[in-house]
């Protein structure tokens, strides 16, 4: 759940989680419907599955224990460098660094230097000897994680109460180097075609891939483009949208239909039975509204 994800947004989400399924073996055997109604609303569902599968490896194939070497860890589902290293060290009390944002902004400040123009992995093996000298490694990987989210953070960075500021070159220098800006990745801008009839329904498709958003049903969605103007669509509200550390900028249109447009299929905006993502649910309650 903390891959691309805030610590706060996920304990919410973590707590039931874990109140309703209590063990791997448990885990292994729910099916993968109850495993995303248990995800619902917290994004990127492509994890919940990945979960659901490396579960099912531990139980039948690994006596229910996780690997505790880099190579093998990472041939889990949706398991790679920064999951895998984060997991060594908090389950196994590893000497490990899980290299996300937060942990590359504080040693990019610590030596005052751009992140693109520094090797990661080998600055953490070169200072091995002055990272990895508690012997909680466990509580390090976490702890250094927090402390680039509370402390060291992006903007307006808290060095008045920084236990490294002797240290760090950022504070010290007259010449700050700045933070490599991030693409404009956690903002998207978004136009949502809904085509509806008169027995409310909705058509939608499972073929539009948002990847944060794959494998389930959607209206037709495109980003936009604020040189292209929308005709023949009925403009119905503009509304912001979280998804996991994703902001969208979404312009809802509408459109009533007799037949069903090629490529999609019906589905009433009030059967809620199955399970739909919670990014559908509020574009069904504003199409409530038309009716």
């Amino acid at each position: 759940m903390l891959q691309q994800t805030q610590v706060k947004t996920v304990i919410p989400y973590f707590l039931r989680f874990v109140n309703k399924i209590k063990t791997l073996e448990r885990l292994s055997q729910t099916n993968e419907k109850q495993i995303l109604k248990y995800w619902e609303g917290l994004g990127y569902y492509r994890r919940a599955r990945n979960l659901l599968v490396t579960s099912k490896i531990l139980v039948k194939e690994k006596n229910s224990i996780l690997p505790k070497t880099l190579i093998d860890i990472k041939k889990l589902p949706g398991v790679g460098d920064y999951t895998g290293n984060a997991l060594l060290g908090l389950v196994y009390n590893q000497p490990r660094i899980a290299l996300d944002g937060n942990v590359k902004r504080i040693f990019s400040r610590l030596i005052n230097k751009r992140e693109n123009k520094i090797n990661f992995e080998n600055f953490v093996k070169k200072n091995k000897s002055k990272l990895f000298v508690s012997g909680r490694n466990a509580d390090f990987v976490e702890a250094i994680m927090e402390f680039g989210s509370l402390v060291c953070k992006p903007q307006d960075p808290h060095c008045n109460i920084c236990t490294l500021r002797n240290f760090c070159k950022f504070k010290k220098s007259n010449k700050k180097n700045k933070l490599t800006s991030p693409a404009n990745f956690n903002k998207k801008n978004y136009n949502i075609f809904c085509y509806i009839n008169k027995n409310k329904q909705i058509g939608l498709t499972n073929k539009n891939n948002l990847g944060f958003l794959k494998n389930f049903n959607l209206p037709i969605v495109k980003e936009k483009k604020d040189s292209i103007k929308i005709k023949n669509w009925n403009f119905l509200c503009n509304y912001k949208n979280s998804i996991s550390n994703k902001t969208l900028n979404i312009d809802l249109y509408y459109k009533f239909s007799h037949k069903i447009p090629k490529g999609l299929n019906w589905y009433s905006l009030y059967d809620k039975k199955e399970f739909i993502p919670t990014f559908n649910k509020k574009i069904f309650r504003r199409l409530e509204n038309l009716y």
